[in-house]
């Protein structure tokens, strides 16, 4: 009877086959992984940011790393390691015997299919007489013959070879382990216990128990959670958080203190250096006893932020640490703007709370741009570019240029631009252009609406406001000697600033054009001549509150009295003469149009409401990339790529009334959602969208938002929608009622 049997493999077949499919499957993931990139790509890419960047930080770093690095070449010779393993195996398994083939007794005694009873009769004889152990023959290959020669001439053995493949029946079903079998031998039981014990016992619950006191002591973004916490109770402690303590809280960060990272370190060095700097920097806290800011490893990280943000030089032995906590920095301000966010939700949905003001969140936002730029608060945006030091601002803030931003170095025609850099030389100025002309700027158009309701244009009480913000990267040298086209960063130049004096030319060619539409209009009203009683007529209904647009009113109505006064009585006859059925045909008519253009604009409306919709779901099946472009830093150590902050607050009140969306995947055109619950009580508000970018100084935009909160319409008690029929008799009924309605209504219209 045919049945199970396991064993393991004594000739170790099975186990190669094994061996061999473990190893591809380690191998050939790990080399589509692990394989370094083509590094003729990376390099072609360095050469190509080499014009812009090529005085930044990070690009020397990055290039040094490229030439110096070995670990590219470790990883090539560990995965070329692994395939000449697992070609060796393959190699091996080609090699061995095939035990388990179909059994075919022609094969056994070399004959072809078919042939007839006497041929291997006759076949059968020579070979037995060949191989017969009497003979000197081989006992084994006379038994194949015996059993191939029975399953040929036997009816019985035959039939059992044709069902089952075998003279004998059928077979026990084999199964082979695919493991040597030394290892369950009773003589290599301990040690193969002991291999077990160490591997399933040992290391895997050591192995895993690491990973997860690792991972539970960071959040989602792999900052530390005591980070956050500190964060969160430091920004509610301090609503109103200026810079000066802003830079204290940063640096009391846990990621800076070597019990909790492995990555900080304390020097024995420390103990001359920092000091020495301190007495350079000045007064920075030091004597303050709060804690954590009075710990050793906060005031290294404070005085390493604050050398790094006044550009001074340090030694060798401290420099390496001061890059790690500027790698540390931008992470650490995202989470504080987020914990600040997440407070004010709090505040706003809880109340009680104190929420935290919208200076201390836009100080983080500063924060950021001067840590990238190595730049304090004060200094002028114009020192982020290359050869710019204090001393040639002056050439710059003179009263024949008055350029104090990047925008108002662009706008200068080339011949000034050159003329007030004439302290650079040829090579110096076409590098501070190239980089210039690197350099972003961002058009913003907004777009107000509150969606999923009928009249989207219409603001009431309590909607969900949607501010659809659409951003358009474009560059620098897009602008070179475009004085009519107005960069993006008027508003906010002139709020911070605080002078009228100051104001940009894109602006006071503005204020022309809206002086060349007004001239306009009024060479519109001269075209008719005036006389003195229609003059005094106007006079006296300007003190009244009317417009200037009612004179263009009346200069049009005395035109159209002019035609009248010309026009024949047949006209007037003829307008006497319209029945009323005319006149109702008429209003019919008007109030079709009126129908259509409501409904065309229904379908506006539904048409964007759709496009909204799609929108939302491609974003949130696609993953866009957060590789946008490279930031220009002098003294960053790592490459940084160009992300924004979006958000709409009340300026007024220092508040956030939509939280900040950090724009990640702006490389030419993206599409942002800013949602916020309109106010609860009815009037006009004003709001403020901002743009703000994490990298760059001066580049920051303010557009007002003007918000009209109405009243929410009343809900309607009784509609006839709702008037639903509980069963199909009052169906039937309400049917026959309308229809004898309506007879009756027929009946007396024939009457």
């Amino acid at each position: 009877m045919a049945g199970q049997q396991f064993q393991y493999d004594d000739s170790g077949n099975t186990f190669f086959y094994f061996l061999t499919s473990f190893v591809g499957l380690i191998v050939i993931p790990a080399t589509y992984y692990l394989w370094p990139r083509d590094q003729n790509a990376e390099q072609l890419r360095l050469k190509s940011l080499r014009r812009v960047h090529g005085r930044c930080l990070w690009y020397r770093l990055r290039h040094m790393k490229s030439q110096q690095s070995i670990v590219p070449t470790l990883k090539k010779a560990a995965l070329l390691f692994g395939w000449a393993i697992f070609l060796f195996l393959a190699y091996k398994v080609s090699k061995l015997d095939r035990e388990y083939q179909e059994y075919n007794p022609y094969e056994v005694l070399h004959l072809e299919a078919g042939v007839s009873i006497a041929e291997i009769k006759k076949q059968y004889r020579v070979l037995s007489l060949k191989h017969h152990p009497d003979k000197g023959g081989d006992e084994a290959m006379f038994m194949k013959l015996a059993k191939a020669y029975s399953a040929l001439t036997n009816e019985e053995a035959r039939d059992n070879w044709e069902k089952y493949g075998n003279p004998d029946g059928p077979r026990v079903t084999s199964f082979g382990i695919a493991l040597p079998a030394w290892i369950v031998d009773q003589k290599n039981s301990m040690l193969v216990l002991l291999v077990y014990g160490l591997a399933f016992m040992v290391i895997l619950p050591v192995v895993v128990g690491t990973w997860w006191y690792r991972s539970i002591r960071y959040s989602g973004d792999q900052i530390l959670i005591n980070t956050t916490q500190l964060f969160m109770h430091f920004m509610y402690k301090t609503p109103t958080m200026n810079m000066k303590r802003l830079v204290m809280v940063l640096t009391a960060a846990f990621e800076f203190d070597p019990r909790s990272n492995k990555e900080a370190i304390i020097r024995p060095t420390d103990n001359i250096e920092v000091p020495q700097l301190i007495r350079e920097l000045g007064n920075i806290n030091v004597k303050k006893k709060e804690p954590p800011f009075c710990y050793p490893y906060s005031l290294k990280a404070r005085v390493l932020l604050l050398t790094h943000l006044a550009r001074m030089d340090v030694s060798e032995n401290i420099e390496e640490d001061q890059r790690f906590v500027m790698k540390k920095c931008p992470a650490l301000l995202q989470e504080m703007i987020n914990v600040g966010c997440q407070l004010t939700m709090m505040a706003t949905s809880r109340g009680g709370l104190r929420a935290p003001r919208l200076t201390s969140i836009e100080n983080c936002m500063k924060l950021s741009q001067m840590v990238v730029q190595g730049l304090q608060e004060a200094k002028s945006p114009l020192l982020q570019l290359p050869h710019f030091e204090e001393e040639h601002l002056r050439y710059c803030i003179s009263k024949k240029y008055k350029v104090r931003t990047l925008q108002d170095l662009v706008s200068l025609k080339d011949s000034d631009r050159r003329n007030m850099l004439r302290f650079l030389g040829e090579e110096k100025y076409d590098e501070v252009m190239a980089v210039l002309g690197s350099i972003p700027y961002i058009n913003m158009e907004t777009k107000l609406q509150v969606l999923d309701d009928e009249d989207s244009n219409n603001v009431t009480a309590g909607s969900i406001v949607t501010v659809t913000v659409t951003l358009r990267r474009k560059r620098m040298s897009e602008m070179f000697e475009k004085e009519d086209a107005p960069l993006p960063t008027e508003e906010t130049n002139a709020e911070e600033q605080g002078d009228a004096k100051n104001k940009k030319v894109w602006q006071n060619k503005n204020k022309g054009a809206k002086k060349a539409a007004k001239s306009k209009k009024k060479k519109l009203t001269k075209k008719k001549p005036v006389t003195q009683q229609q003059a005094k007529g106007d006079k006296a209904k300007h003190p009244n509150g009317n417009v200037a647009g009612n004179d263009v009113a009346s200069a049009s109505k005395m035109e159209e009295d002019d035609l009248s006064d010309k026009g024949s009585e047949s006209d007037e006859a003829e307008g006497n003469k319209d029945s009323p059925s005319e006149r109702d045909e008429e209003s019919d008519k008007q109030s079709d149009t009126e129908v259509d253009e409501i409904a065309g604009d229904d379908e506006e409306e539904w048409e964007a409401l759709q496009q909204s919709i799609q929108r939302r779901e491609r974003a949130l099946l696609e993953t866009k990339s957060k590789v946008t472009h490279p930031v220009y830093s002098l003294y960053f150590p790592e490459e940084k790529q160009e992300w924004w902050w979006l958000y709409i607050a009340d300026r007024k009140e220092q508040t956030l009334v939509s939280m900040p969306n950090h724009v990640c995947t702006l490389k030419d055109t993206e599409e942002v959602e800013l949602k916020f619950p309109a106010p609860s009580k009815t009037g006009n508000y004003q709001y403020s969208v901002i743009l703000r970018s994490d990298s760059f100084m001066g580049l920051d935009q303010i557009k007002p938002l003007k918000l009209e909160v109405h009243e929410a319409k009343a809900m309607m008690d009784n509609h006839p929608q709702w008037d639903i029929p509980e069963t199909e008799e009052e169906e039937d009924d309400q049917e026959d009622s309308d229809g004898i309605e309506e007879s009756e209504e027929d009946e007396e219209d024939n009457d």
